[in-house]
């Protein structure tokens, strides 16, 4: 089955100081259980300039401790892999990531794109879309996925925040 999760933003800030933004968000301690990112790979397509990067970020597990006595959900940490595709160009950065940890049993998968606003250049559009599916669970399986949809709503709200928060501090009043 599955649950989604989907979310749009318009920052009113440049691309570029969007992104800029975005690489350096994490670790911080506006987010406690994010512990790492780490950029893996890092190469530029010198015939298009599309900059391509692959990070992987160390998160805090936070499955509830009553769940962790399942023993395939104790452990401590959870690797996410982020790919990205900036194209400073065309003022666009799609991103793909999916989670490292409990691929047996779990899939979650997340697409994002910023973007230059159609409704002004020097906004920055955000679209994320998100899915979770779990299986071999049996029964726990809906509620797993419920927890997880709740977790990642409430985590996309929080990076938002974030965000706005970074913005603000690094560059001021937004563009209005």
């Amino acid at each position: 089955m599955g649950v989604t999760v989907e979310a749009r933003e318009v920052y009113k800030y440049p691309f570029e100081q969007v992104v800029a933004s975005y690489l350096r968000k994490y670790p911080s301690p506006m987010e406690k259980h994010v512990v790492a990112v780490k950029t893996v790979e890092e190469r530029t397509d010198l015939s298009t300039g599309i900059v391509y990067r692959k990070r992987i970020a160390t998160c805090q597990n936070v499955i509830p401790h009553f769940l962790r006595q399942i023993s395939v959900l104790k452990v401590s940490e959870v690797y996410l892999e982020e790919e990205s595709w900036l194209n400073m160009q065309e003022r666009i950065m799609s991103m793909k990531t999916q989670c490292l940890t409990w691929t047996q049993y779990a899939t979650l998968k997340e697409e994002s794109v910023f973007r230059e606003s159609l409704e002004n250049p020097n906004w920055t559009e955000f679209i994320q879309k998100g899915k979770v599916s779990i299986k071999g669970a049996g029964l726990l399986n809906c509620f797993l996925e419920v927890f997880a949809q709740t977790f990642l709503n409430q985590g996309v709200k929080k990076g938002i925040s974030i965000m706005e928060k970074l913005l603000q501090e690094q560059f001021g009043s937004p563009f209005l």
